[in-house]
């Protein structure tokens, strides 16, 4: 199973003109789907998304996909992901922290959390769109943190379009090139490779600032 979505993330592009070919419009759907679960379900960070808007927007290129019913879903996609992420976050997420992992959950480090969503939660919910795996958790600690259901909303839709536009397009506009075209797949393993990086460089810095915190606690 493991190979298979090894194969499936490789060679995306083979895939999903395969997918466009059997199913029709039935593939914008699908393709609403995994962005939706990518940015909606802190459980499902692993599911392709970079690399699936520019391969759908390289495909656009040659006419396999319409490029704006292709940008529509995926603006939706990742606007209904983030927002249910949000609610989950915001109704679900605090009960069940408390309850699994009471020690976790600090009056002083909610009042953080809230603080910081209170002052910095549009540029986080804006960047974070563009960060593999964080865009994942950043809607959910928003609701966490009591960010204003408007203002997350706007950040959530600008943050959305801008992301689609620049991976899509990216797509697109370079997918005309024959260089390529004839190199997606290595291509697509440098995505792979920089969202790899980008995840490690995440899990360092978060272990770093652990260690950091614990060291700060000790007399």
């Amino acid at each position: 199973m493991m190979e298979s979505f090894i194969n499936l993330i490789f060679h995306l592009d083979l895939h999903l003109a395969g997918v466009v070919h059997s199913y029709g419009l039935w593939t914008y759907l699908l393709l609403f789907a995994i962005i939706f679960f990518e940015t909606g379900l802190v459980i499902t960070p692993f599911l392709p998304g970079d690399s699936l808007l520019f391969v759908a927007g390289a495909l656009a290129a040659g006419g396999i996909l319409n490029l704006n019913m292709l940008v529509a879903a995926f603006v939706l996609g990742a606007v209904c992901g983030d927002t249910v992420n949000y609610w989950l976050g915001s109704y679900i997420g605090i009960h069940v922290f408390k309850e699994r992992f009471p020690n976790l959950i600090k009056k002083e480090y909610l009042d953080d959390t809230n603080a910081f969503y209170e002052k910095y939660g549009g540029a986080t919910i804006f960047v974070a769109r563009f960060v593999p795996v964080v865009r994942t958790f950043a809607p959910f600690l928003a609701g966490v943190g009591g960010m204003e259901f408007h203002r997350f909303l706007f950040y959530n839709v600008l943050g959305a379009v801008a992301w689609t536009l620049t991976v899509v397009l990216a797509g697109f506009y370079l997918g005309r090139l024959r260089i390529v075209r004839e190199n997606m797949s290595l291509l697509l393993l440098l995505v792979v490779a920089v969202t790899a990086v980008t995840i490690l460089l995440l899990i360092i810095g978060l272990v770093t600032s652990c260690r950091q915190q614990k060291k700060g606690e000790c007399p």
